[in-house]
């Protein structure tokens, strides 16, 4: 067995630049591969981390017509909180969540957005809510995110007026001011909401002691409740991980080019070497190797290429990776504004796993493809081969 991979790996090496030209296009799929897999391991689970930082906390409890994506639902689903949770609310095992329409308008322009309340003393979330607790302003203080606040034109400080309906239909309006403003990358608690103490927005709304959606904690037992239903934080970090994977998929025709264009070279490769090498393999045959055997040893001269290829991926693509796995890369957009929960830096997140993955995929994909013409020695003449006449 060691003979064969000697001069399997001599046979290889003999063929020149053109070896080394196909083995450094497959060690660029090798560590494209591994380099954006990683890329998007890391997101799905940073943006799962930071969803559940900013907005689930451990789960949420839904009232029963409550739809987040129905501002229709958002009066049919107010409704009290139930009274067995109060001790649980004072707490902070369950933060309740009230949520209403309203308008601002700055700069003299109207603009629709969502007022959710929650109190100022709030432990689950990392959203700055302690500002809230302002009781010496004329203004309602309230905070809201960078994204909101640059689409706005809001800074810190700054006075709006705010435009909301009561429970009775009523219209009412107040000055608020900017107390806080945070950065996320969850866009769904930053794109169009505003933040502000939930006794004030009921007293505001009318909806004393109501809610819409009341978040827990990990140290609050899952309870069923009538009227209220329990999302767990895989049902609501679903939509998101279904995003980063269709990202993957579609990242994956990268990579998937470099390695056809590899598996082309070393076919086209392994064809060449088997016509000029009839004699050779007559040889072989006359000298008692089976046809069988001679198909196995072309094979294995094929297959060598991905092991080269992840030495010289491993030289290049080592910087690479440290590199991405410690500085990570910046990007130059707001992915929020599109609705995408995603950090300014991209990490990669590269794991044994993934790596072991990929080099055991590459050698079974690379030596099918050398196995494909190196099948044609097996219904050649040894005769016929020696005088090399084989078609």
């Amino acid at each position: 067995m060691g003979k064969w991979w000697k001069t399997a790996f001599k046979s290889l090496i003999g063929n020149g630049l053109k070896t080394w030209l196909n083995v450094f296009v497959l060690s660029i799929s090798f560590v494209l591969i591994i380099a954006m897999q990683g890329l998007m391991k890391n997101w799905s689970e940073q943006a799962v981390v930071d969803t559940v930082k900013w907005e689930i906390a451990d789960g949420q409890y839904w009232q029963s017509k409550y739809d987040p994506f129905d501002v229709y639902s958002l009066d049919s689903s107010t409704v009290k909180v139930p009274v067995e949770l109060k001790a649980d609310i004072d707490a902070h095992l369950i933060e309740p969540q009230l949520i209403t329409q309203a308008s601002i308008y700055p700069d003299g322009r109207m603009k629709g957005v969502l007022l959710r309340g929650i109190q100022p003393t709030q432990q689950l979330l990392n959203l700055p809510t302690k500002v809230l607790q302002q009781q010496d302003n004329e203004f309602i203080p309230v905070v809201i995110g960078t994204t909101m606040a640059k689409q706005n034109k809001l800074k810190l400080n700054d006075i709006i007026t705010l435009r909301w309906r009561d429970k009775n239909g009523s219209f009412e309006a107040a000055d608020i001011q900017i107390a806080g403003i945070f950065k996320t990358s969850v866009p769904t608690v930053d794109n169009g909401i505003i933040w502000i103490s939930l006794d004030k927005l009921q007293k505001m709304t009318l909806n004393e002691d109501c809610a819409n959606i009341m978040l827990k904690s990990p140290k609050f037992a899952d309870k069923k409740m009538d009227a209220w239903d329990f999302k767990s934080v895989t049902k609501l970090t679903e939509a998101t991980t279904k995003l980063v994977k269709s990202k993957a998929a579609g990242q994956s025709v990268f990579y998937i080019i470099f390695l056809l264009l590899a598996m082309l070279a070393i076919f086209d490769t392994q064809t060449l070497s088997i016509f000029r090498r009839q004699r050779e393999i007559g040889t072989m045959v006359a000298l008692g190797m089976t046809p069988g055997q001679v198909v196995a040893q072309f094979t294995l001269e094929g297959t060598l290429n991905s092991v080269l290829a992840f030495a010289v991926g491993a030289m290049w693509g080592t910087p690479l990776i440290w590199y991405l796995t410690t500085k990570g890369i910046s990007i130059d957009m707001n992915a929020s504004e599109l609705g995408v929960a995603m950090a300014d830096k991209l990490y990669a997140s590269v794991t044994p796993q993934l790596v072991f993955g990929t080099m055991i995929f590459i050698i079974v994909v690379t030596a099918i493809v050398s196995y494909i013409p190196a099948r044609k020695i097996s219904k050649m003449n040894p005769t016929e081969a020696i005088r090399g006449k084989v078609r």
